[in-house]
């Protein structure tokens, strides 16, 4: 074996390390939101909270993602999405940990808080990473990474079932996933893109420009669609389609397999086909899939049409965040950070407009409006830079 081999070779060994200690981190990250995201029900009854005090307090954790969104994207100029995934992944862990432990509401919503701050910080600087380990291959590999935070959903998911079969507090349980992940941090920091010294000083407040709007604009129309399928996909099973109780969660399944199947093959297809066609299909497979189950609301007819609407969402944040991720007039952390924040609006007014739209008009109606989501993303792709 010649130089030139021996240096390919272990080029593609390193950054093969690299990929997978940034993909444990994005697992790592899923698995933290879902398990709390899995005991919710419970701390709710722990607590005594109704259902609308539960909506408020859950309030907390996006307006702790709000206030960290244009810091996360200072810090990680500042000092380097390396560190600041070390501290944020982290606190994120301990936070975690402060939730099953609250026996008051007000100390719940400052957990959540905090929870929503170290998740955001961990979610700019985990795709920072993601952007840079994507140059090293020099090929589309983003999405695969947000594939394994939708596996590590479900891993979650499932973990918080049986802990809730074998009536195990919260409290046990995320100490368990805590530890974990702290852990998976120490094993896996050494091997991160270590780009402390490209870092430097920028704004906390950055005003994107042109390109980077529109890409913003690309992932609230995703958001919005994801979102209101978070929400309302049970309800519309149960409304509308009039599925049987043992099914009414079935759309729901059929559009997050897909997202999280969808992740897994879009970097292959953007490599195939390009970023731009990629956008195009995704916003044609929502609109599409959410058309089918407005106009022909029964049962199959229905999880078909989220099943193709879950494929459509499932690339289009990871394709944007690549994007934006090769800005060059900002650093890598500070073009997602400036992204995220458009995109992050659309996931908030999502479910509770899709809810006034709903009683003013029906919630069929009010799904449409999610499918023109899926038709902007379609022109506005068209006219991005890519």
């Amino acid at each position: 074996m010649d130089t030139t081999q021996l240096q390919q070779k272990t080029s593609k060994y390193s950054n093969t390390i690299i990929r997978t200690a940034v993909a444990a981190m994005f697992f790592m990250a899923g698995l933290c939101f879902s398990s709390w995201a899995s005991r919710i029900a419970t701390i709710q009854q722990k607590l005594s909270l109704s259902d609308v005090e539960l909506g408020g307090v859950l309030f907390a954790l996006p307006v702790g993602l709000m206030l960290s969104l244009p810091l996360s994207g200072w810090a990680v100029s500042r000092i380097g999405s390396r560190r600041l995934l070390t501290i944020a992944l982290i606190i994120y862990g301990l936070a975690l940990v402060s939730l099953g432990a609250v026996n008051q509401t007000y100390q719940l919503v400052i957990c959540l808080v905090i929870f929503g701050f170290a998740s955001n910080a961990t979610n700019i600087s985990v795709n920072t990473q993601a952007v840079v380990t994507e140059a090293l291959y020099g090929r589309p590999i983003m999405a695969s990474f947000h594939g394994l935070w939708s596996l590590a959903g479900f891993v979650g998911a499932l973990i918080g079932t049986f802990m809730i079969g074998k009536e195990i507090l919260p409290a046990p349980h995320f100490m368990i996933i805590a530890t974990i992940t702290i852990i998976s941090v120490v094993i896996c920091w050494r091997y991160l893109n270590d780009d402390h010294n490209s870092a430097s000083a920028s704004p906390a407040f950055v005003i994107p420009d042109k390109s980077l709007m529109i890409l913003g604009l690309i992932a609230f129309c995703s958001m919005v669609c994801e979102g209101a399928m978070f929400d309302w996909s049970v309800i519309y099973f149960k409304k509308i389609v009039l599925a049987e109780k043992a099914w009414i969660a079935a759309g729901y399944t059929a559009f997050m397999c897909t997202m999280a199947l969808g992740r897994f093959v879009a970097d292959s297809f953007a490599e195939r086909f390009g970023l731009k066609r990629t956008l195009q299909v995704s916003g044609t497979l929502t609109v599409t899939g959410l058309l089918i189950a407005v106009i022909f609301p029964t049962l199959y007819t229905a999880i078909a049409g989220f099943l193709l609407v879950g494929a459509g969402v499932s690339s289009v944040v990871p394709m944007v965040y690549s994007v934006a991720g090769k800005s060059t007039t900002m650093s890598p952390g500070v073009a997602i950070a400036a992204v995220s924040t458009i995109g992050f609006v659309g996931f908030l007014i999502g479910p509770p407009l899709i809810g006034f739209l709903s009683g003013a008009f029906t919630l069929r109606i009010a799904f449409v409006f999610i499918a023109l989501m899926g038709s902007f993303i379609i022109v506005l792709s068209t006219r991005a830079k890519i």
